[in-house]
């Protein structure tokens, strides 16, 4: 079990814009991600070090990002004005998570540039839309040369996240203790006074450590 990738929803400006403001902080462009078909969304891309990256998503105008628990939750956050809409952690078998959480995992897909799928499963993002501090869980099917960490140049990499949350509320949720899968992470928990989930996220940079 380890961090996977951080999500940031877009907020009124787009997909785009939001992407290239971020990547202006951080010193580096963000790539195409393609498009959630199965949920109705669209993302953009930034390579972290330690099989980590940071994605920028964004509702499209499709039935499915109304039914998809993942297009719910990217559509209400974006429609919030956009920002931090969760963590996501990576397990190489989710039978054990689909036992405790009592419900199957869904399959994931996109299209890259070049007319690559990448292929992945999914579970947990209705937990994420009742409590925001918690993840939920992929299972990457796809060949790791395609994970969209792949070509990170090790200038990124995430130094700490803040969470507004109880840690042993997310241990419970994650069967593990929290620490095992942000062991090389700075967490902060802040303790909630009013809507729980990631407050934000601190990447290091060649110039220094930035907070989005």
């Amino acid at each position: 079990m380890r961090l996977d990738h951080i999500s940031y929803a877009a907020g009124p400006e787009g997909l785009e814009a939001t992407a290239d403001r971020l990547g202006e902080a951080l010193g580096q462009e963000f790539v195409d991600g393609g498009v959630h078909p199965r949920f109705g969304t669209t993302n953009m891309t930034l390579p972290m070090a330690d099989n980590t990256y940071l994605e920028v998503v964004a509702p499209l105008e499709h039935p499915a990002s109304d039914k998809a628990p993942f297009g719910q939750a990217v559509k209400a956050r974006s429609q919030l004005g956009g920002g931090w809409l969760g963590w996501v952690v990576a397990v190489d078998d989710l039978a054990a998570v689909e036992a405790r959480l009592g419900r199957s995992a869904v399959d994931g897909h996109r299209h890259l540039p070049g007319g690559i799928e990448l292929n992945w499963k999914q579970i947990g993002v209705n937990g994420l839309i009742a409590d925001p501090q918690l993840p939920f869980f992929v299972q990457w099917e796809s060949d790791l040369s395609l994970h969209p960490s792949a070509g990170a140049d090790g200038t990124l990499s995430l130094a700490g996240i803040e969470i507004a949350g109880d840690p042993l509320r997310v241990s419970e949720w994650l069967g593990v203790p929290v620490e095992a899968p942000l062991e090389d992470v700075k967490v902060e928990w802040v303790a909630p006074h009013g809507t729980p989930g990631m407050l934000a996220a601190q990447v290091q940079t060649p110039n220094g450590v930035v907070r989005i």
